[in-house]
This record gives structure tokens, C-alpha cells and sequence, in this order.
């Protein structure tokens, strides 16, 4: 997907005084060879709102990474341009690959079989045998005839990810996934998402209000503020990982601190 408006900006970003552990300067671009997404100077207005305000970002090939922000702070509004549903966002913006999405509700047209939810708009070799082998993946092989209005939420959520990674996209967009799951549902999915990166190997990045999921789950961890990345952390405790891990509580203070949470509450 080629930019839309490609302009060439380069936002200059004051590198902070007090870098926490495994932080380094936000927008830090990735080596040019190893990019699967670039955008440079990322703007979007709704009305008088300015929402992203000149966003730099890269994020590499095969890379997971997790993006936080308060409510309104343009988390969506930078995946849904990264997609390719936004014409109105201006900036360079080039992805190397095809994308797919898995958004919220999992969106699944409920008039066709679950199958054919993933065959739908597909343009590959044997695509009712390609949609057979993802809900296999996802554990879905049983249900490939059911309805989506019989599907638990898990089911769905599960079907949604198939739907996504049949098309082999080189970048996976998660838009708060997992939020209507309950907490053993999302234990579960997480991990089935981490075996689904790891077997095919997509650049991921992650949309989530949910600290510590994008502490078990990213290698890179940002945080939009004022329309711009304003924090980045790089995550290096080994997978699988838990939440008590030395580093990964190290982070999560950090990453509290930069949403504006106190021990005592909001800030």
C-alpha cells in the first residue's frame, strides 16, 4: 500500500532526561531494510481537533508491537490509516505487504457460515482450503459450519483472527481484540495469538487500554500523547512471560506513570 499524500516530514523528538529501563528515544526509526510500515509526519484533523499531529513511526518485519493512550489520543485513528480505511489522513504512509485487521466485535457476517466468513473477498488458491486450515489453527475445525450467532464470544474473537491471518498479511492490526473477553477467555486467546505470530511471522501492532496485556505480549510498547508517540519502551524480559518479572514491573510503573496513573488513581 503505497502513501496516499507522501510528504517529507521529520518530526524532531527531545529525547527525555529520565529514560526508564528499556526505553529509548520515541520515533526511533528501524534500520530501512528491516521496515514493513513507515509513517512520517502523520496528521488528522476532525474539525478543529487536531488528533495526530505530525506522527512519526516505523515498525519492522515480523515486530509485535503494543499501542496505549488514554481515551480520544488517536490509537484507532492511526490503525484505522494504517489500514487504509482513512483517505483523509495526511502524511506519508507506506506499508510493504498487505494488512489485515481483527477489530473489537468481531464482525463476523452473521447471514454465512463461518467458513465462508473467511472465504468472503478472498482472492487465493484454494480458498475454502486455506479457510479450513486457519480455523484449524485457531481451533475452530469443528465449526467451520456453524453460525456466527452460535459462536461464544471466544469462538468469534477466535474466527475474527482466522479471517485476518488467511489473507497472510505481512501487517496484523488488533484493535482492542481482546477487551470483551473474560479474563480466562483473553488468558487463552493471548497465548493463541502469540503462537499464531510466531508461526507466521506477521508484523503486529496491538491497540489496547490493558497495560499489562501490552506488557505479555509486545516486543516494543508505545504510548500516544498530544497526537504524536510521545513514549517508547522495548521490552526484553524472555517469553513466556509473567507479571511479576523484575523488568516487566519496572515497566509497568513506567507505563503508568506516562498514562497519568498514580498509585492513588488518575492523575
Amino acid at each position: 500500500m503505497a502513501a496516499r499524500v507522501p510528504v517529507p516530514v521529520s518530526v524532531p523528538v527531545d529525547v527525555p532526561v529520565d529514560v526508564p529501563v528499556g526505553a529509548h528515544a520515541p520515533g526511533a526509526v528501524q534500520p530501512a531494510e528491516a521496515a514493513l510500515a513507515t509513517v512520517r509526519g502523520l496528521t488528522r484533523r476532525f474539525g478543529d481537533r487536531t488528533v495526530l499531529d505530525g506522527l512519526d513511526l516505523t515498525i519492522s518485519r515480523g515486530e509485535f508491537v503494543a499501542l496505549l493512550g488514554r481515551s480520544g489520543s488517536g490509537k484507532s485513528t492511526l490503525l484505522r490509516a494504517l489500514a487504509g480505511l482513512d483517505e483523509e489522513a495526511e502524511g506519508g504512509l507506506e506499508v510493504d505487504g498487505s494488512v489485515a485487521v481483527a477489530f473489537q466485535e468481531p464482525r463476523l457476517v452473521p447471514w454465512k457460515r463461518v467458513r465462508d466468513n473467511l472465504t468472503l473477498g478472498l482472492a487465493a488458491p484454494d480458498p475454502t482450503g486455506r479457510a479450513d486450515a486457519a480455523l484449524a489453527e485457531v481451533g475452530l475445525a469443528d465449526r467451520a459450519r456453524a453460525w456466527p450467532l452460535t459462536l461464544s464470544g471466544g469462538e468469534a474473537q477466535r474466527a475474527s483472527l482466522a479471517r485476518a491471518l488467511v489473507r497472510d498479511p505481512g501487517l496484523l492490526l488488533l484493535d482492542e481484540p481482546f477487551s470483551a473477553l473474560d479474563a480466562l477467555t483473553r488468558i487463552t486467546v493471548h497465548r493463541l495469538v502469540l503462537d499464531l505470530w510466531a508461526a507466521h511471522g506477521p508484523a503486529v501492532l496491538l491497540v489496547t487500554h490493558d497495560v499489562d496485556e501490552a506488557l505479555l505480549l509486545a516486543d516494543r510498547i508505545l504510548v500516544l500523547d498530544g497526537g504524536r508517540v510521545a513514549h517508547e519502551w522495548t521490552v526484553t524480559a524472555p517469553r513466556p512471560r509473567h507479571r511479576d518479572h523484575p523488568d516487566l514491573l519496572t515497566l509497568r510503573a513506567a507505563l503508568l506513570s506516562a498514562l497519568g496513573v498514580t498509585p492513588e488513581g488518575p492523575a
